[in-house]
């Protein structure tokens, strides 16, 4: 039996002791933890770890000291002991939450602004490949990243993973091309799981993957589920579906940057309907103990995104040219954040989702984020081993995540919450105005931010009727530079460089 005797304040506590081995650990027997704090008391449920070890985890939200009692048929005994909770150390702010209807914050109430990429399965790859990534994340300066439990198949990812997370055989891949893979999509024939029994390895290297992000200050936006599939983990029965979400909730509910993403491109499942999608949100919803956020993302149709189980929305851009342009209506639609996880990836793959420019790339993240939305990254160039950073991870090619850390920066110094766009001056028709979402913040800051887009003004005329005095900042959002322009009032003129990409930002003097 191992015992903790102390965590930090949103760490995992976890208690791992030994019990029955016999029939099928996964199904027949369980373990339950109770944690009582001065201001909290929760029930969780562990799991099964293979090898006669059984595990529970809990993510205390209070420091003090905390007692505990463990129990359930999977021994003839109950433990019971107590562990103090310290303060959390630089870097822990706690699970992120949605704050002020449209935003996030962290739970010790730091704002938090998801600037994400997506790498769907770049943790079953080789371990040189995951480092890699790493150093690219570090880099990068992103702070979320999408990725799936399931291994995937489609373009350019052929290969078996480094696990599965059932106990069985998958299908023979060696006659797989890029010619014929779409003729095994979906198909089943030949694969040999046993979907009552887990491979822990598989989850316990997804486990220390998810744990290396959250030491890097990283959220883990898991994808449950996903449709490009050869190995029938996309055709699984409600019954069985329960089974790995439990275990999943179980495995990584404790993990303080998890998100639960139900799917990807739910609309592309033949074997699933709304029902289904309803039910999967449901249970996430009713038995993860720390509610972390919850999204379902599109293909074609977007899911109804007022739903009570989406804490969040998860968009893919519907129109092939504009995305980021519908971040204002789709915040007044649905009451939620904004997360547009995928706007196109940067890139030069055959498919129109994955061929934008850098420059087009970083307009489209300005402008959803001015809008009070939150971009998503994401790059898929050419390699001769077919190494894409869209799927694979390993090293960033393009030019766009270069800007991830400027903008981030920008959202950062936002007075208040988070930022709205403001539609209410005409006289600035033709550019895109972000404000504090917080109107009386609004007010007494003067902060405002234009941003110009694809367009090219050599200068822009400001026209303000009291006598508050602003001072003025021109932003290349491409070049990353910020030019002090003055302090200025009443009537003033601003010269800019008749480049695209650039914005102006007021802040009152």
């Amino acid at each position: 039996m191992k015992v903790m005797e102390k965590v930090e304040r949103w760490g995992i506590y976890e208690w791992t002791g030994n019990g029955h081995d016999d029939g099928n650990p996964f199904v027949d027997y369980e373990i339950v933890g109770t944690f009582k704090g001065e201001h909290e008391e929760k029930t969780v449920k562990g799991f099964y770890d293979g090898d006669g070890r059984y595990v529970v985890r809990f993510m205390p939200s209070y420091t003090g000291t905390y007692t505990y009692k463990i129990y359930g048929n999977f021994t003839d005994q109950t433990y019971e002991g107590t562990f103090e909770v310290t303060e959390p150390s630089e870097g822990n702010h706690g699970p992120v939450s949605v704050a002020n209807t449209y935003h996030f914050q962290y739970a010790d109430k730091t704002p938090y602004y998801p600037i994400g990429t997506t790498c769907y399965v770049w943790e079953l790859q080789s371990d040189e490949l995951i480092e890699q990534t790493y150093k690219s994340l570090a880099e990068s300066g992103f702070n979320k990243i999408r990725f799936c439990i399931f291994p995937k198949h489609y373009d350019y990812n052929l290969r078996e993973p480094r696990s599965y997370p059932y106990v069985g055989t998958p299908v023979d891949s060696s006659i797989l091309t890029p010619d014929n893979f779409l003729e095994y999509t979906g198909k089943t024939e030949g694969n040999n799981w046993d979907f009552t029994k887990f491979n822990p390895e598989h989850f316990r290297h997804i486990e220390r993957c998810i744990k290396r992000l959250m030491e890097m200050g990283i959220e883990a936006d898991i994808i449950v589920f996903h449709p490009y599939d050869r190995w029938g983990f996309s055709q699984m029965t409600r019954d069985q579906d329960t089974l790995y979400i439990r275990y999943l909730i179980s495995r990584l509910a404790a993990f303080r940057n998890v998100w639960w993403a139900m799917a990807n491109e739910y609309d592309l499942f033949e074997h699933k309907n709304a029902a289904d999608w309803d039910y999967i949100g449901t249970l996430f919803m009713k038995e993860d103990p720390y509610n972390h956020l919850r999204s379902i993302h599109n293909c074609r149709e977007f899911y109804d995104h007022s739903k009570n189980w989406i804490t969040h929305c998860s968009i893919q851009r519907q129109d092939l040219y504009k995305g980021a342009e519908f971040t204002t209506e789709w915040r007044k639609k649905y009451q939620k954040p904004v997360v547009l996880d995928e706007i196109a990836y940067e890139g030069n793959i055959q498919f129109g989702w994955g061929n934008i420019t850098g420059e087009e790339m970083v307009r489209r993240m300005w402008e959803g984020a001015i809008r009070g939305g939150y971009p998503g990254h994401g790059e898929t160039y050419l390699s001769k081993d077919n190494i894409l950073w869209w799927s694979h991870g390993g090293k960033l090619h393009g030019e766009s995540w270069k800007r991830v850390k400027f903008l981030l920066e920008i959202l950062k110094e936002t007075p208040g919450l988070g930022l709205k766009c403001d539609t209410s001056r005409m006289e600035e028709w033709d550019a895109v105005i972000g404000i504090p979402e917080d109107d009386k913040l609004a007010e007494e800051t003067g902060y405002q931010l234009f941003y110009y887009s694809f367009m090219r003004p050599s200068f822009r005329q400001f026209r303000f009727k009291d006598d508050k005095k602003y001072r003025v900042e021109v932003i290349d959002t491409w070049n990353m530079t910020i030019t002090d322009a003055g302090v200025h009032s009443g009537c003033f003129k601003i010269d800019l460089p008749g480049r695209q990409y650039m914005a102006i930002r007021l802040r009152k003097a």
